[in-house]
C-alpha cells in the first residue's frame, strides 16, 4: 500500500468496526487512564509530598485551614488544570499544523504563531509598561493570530495559493523577523527583558485559572474546529489535486485548520509562554499509536497534550528541590532527542 492510499484506507477500516477501531478506542482509554494517573501526582507531588488518600480527600471534601487542603486547592489545582488546558490546546495544534503542512517537524512554532504571540508581549511590556501575566494575554493572542494572517496571507500569493512549503517558508520568515524585534528591545530595556523572561520560560508555576477564564472560550472553539477537521486533514494528506479532484475547498479548509491553530496555540501561549515541542512530539506518538488516520490522531494528540505537559510539570518540580524547573525547560529536554530522530527517520525515507 502507497503512502498516499493509507490515510484513506485507514480511514474506511475506522467507519467499519474494524479491530484497529477497537484496539483504537482501548488504547484512548488506556491514555485516558494515564492522564488520571498524571493529575493526581500533579495534585500529590512537588515540595512538599500529599498522600493519595489526601487528594482525593480534598477535592471531596475540603477542609479550610487544613494544610494539605489549602495547598492543593490554592497551589496545585490552578496549575494543574491550566496544565490540562494548555497542553491538550498545544498537543491539538501540532497535529492540525502536521496534517495541513503535510509537515511531520511542524508546530506551534511554524507558522510564527508562537513569535507572534511573544512579539506583542514584548511590546506591551516596552510600550505600555504592562508587566502582570494576566495583562499579557490579549496581547498574545492577538499577536498570534495577526503573525498566522501575515504568513497566510504570504504564502497565498502565486497562482498555486497557499502550499506546505509556501506556509513553511513564510512561517520561518516571519519568525526570524519577530526574533530580532524582539532581541533588540530586549538588549536596549531592561525593564523588558526582566519581565518578558519570566513569560517565555514557558511555565505553570503562577498561572492562576483567571487566564482560563479569559481564554476558556477561545480554546474550547478551537477544540471543536479542531476536532472536526479529521476527515479534511485525510484527504489533504492524499495531495492538492486528490484533494481537489474529491470536491475539497482547500482555501476554505485551511482557513478554518488555521483558525483553529490560532485559537488553540495562540491562547496556550498567552497563558503559558511560548512552550516548545508539545506541538511536535505529541502527534508522532499519536501517530504510531493510532496510524495515519487523523480522526484519530485528532482525540488522541488531544489526551497526550496534557499527559506530556503535566508530567514535565512534575518532574521539574522534583528534580531540584525545594526549587523547581520550569515545564517548558523539561519538555525541551525531552523534544530536542526526538526532533533529531524525526529528522533522521524522514531523512532516511527520502523525504
Amino acid at each position: 500500500m502507497t503512502a498516499v492510499q493509507e490515510p484513506a484506507a485507514a480511514a474506511r477500516l475506522a467507519a467499519t468496526g474494524s479491530p484497529l477501531a477497537r484496539r483504537r478506542s482501548l488504547g484512548l482509554l488506556a491514555c485516558l487512564a494515564v492522564l488520571a494517573a498524571v493529575l493526581l501526582a500533579s495534585l500529590a507531588l512537588g515540595a512538599r509530598d500529599i498522600a493519595a488518600a489526601d487528594v482525593l480527600a480534598a477535592i471531596t471534601d475540603r477542609q479550610v485551614g487544613n494544610t494539605d487542603h489549602d495547598v492543593i486547592w490554592d497551589q496545585r489545582m490552578p496549575r494543574t488544570v491550566v496544565g490540562l488546558a494548555v497542553g491538550a490546546a498545544l498537543g491539538l495544534a501540532g497535529a492540525v499544523m502536521q496534517g495541513i503542512t503535510r509537515n511531520p517537524l511542524a508546530d506551534p512554532g511554524l507558522l510564527g504563531v508562537n513569535a507572534g504571540g511573544a512579539l506583542a508581549v514584548a511590546l506591551a511590556v516596552t510600550v505600555l509598561g504592562i508587566t502582570s501575566p494576566l495583562g499579557y494575554i490579549w496581547f498574545a493572542l492577538a499577536g498570534a493570530a495577526i503573525a498566522a494572517a501575515i504568513v497566510y496571507g504570504v504564502g497565498a500569493i502565486g497562482r498555486e495559493g497557499a502550499t506546505p512549503v509556501k506556509l513553511a517558508l513564510a512561517g520561518t520568515a516571519v519568525t526570524a523577523g519577530a526574533t530580532s524585534l524582539i532581541t533588540l528591545m530586549l538588549l536596549t530595556d531592561r525593564t523588558t527583558l526582566d519581565a518578558y523572561r519570566r513569560w517565555a520560560v514557558g511555565s505553570l508555576a503562577g498561572r492562576g485559572t483567571e487566564a482560563l477564564t479569559d481564554l476558556g472560550l477561545f480554546i474550547i472553539v478551537g477544540t471543536v474546529l479542531a476536532l472536526l477537521t479529521g476527515r479534511t486533514l485525510n484527504l489533504l494528506s492524499l495531495g492538492d489535486d486528490v484533494a481537489r479532484g474529491l470536491g475539497q475547498n482547500l482555501p476554505l479548509s485551511r482557513v478554518i485548520t488555521a483558525v483553529a491553530v490560532v485559537l488553540l496555540a495562540g491562547s496556550a501561549t498567552a497563558i503559558a509562554g511560548p512552550i516548545v515541542f508539545v506541538g511536535l512530539v505529541v502527534p508522532h506518538v499519536a501517530r504510531a499509536l493510532t496510524g495515519p488516520d487523523y480522526r484519530a490522531i485528532l482525540p488522541f494528540s488531544l489526551v497526550l497534550g496534557p499527559v506530556l505537559l503535566l508530567a514535565a510539570d512534575v518532574v521539574g518540580r522534583l528534580v531540584v528541590q525545594p526549587g523547581e524547573l520550569e515545564a517548558g525547560i523539561v519538555v525541551a529536554v525531552v523534544g530536542a532527542p526526538v526532533l533529531v530522530a524525526i529528522v533522521r527517520r524522514v531523512k532516511l525515507a527520502g523525504l
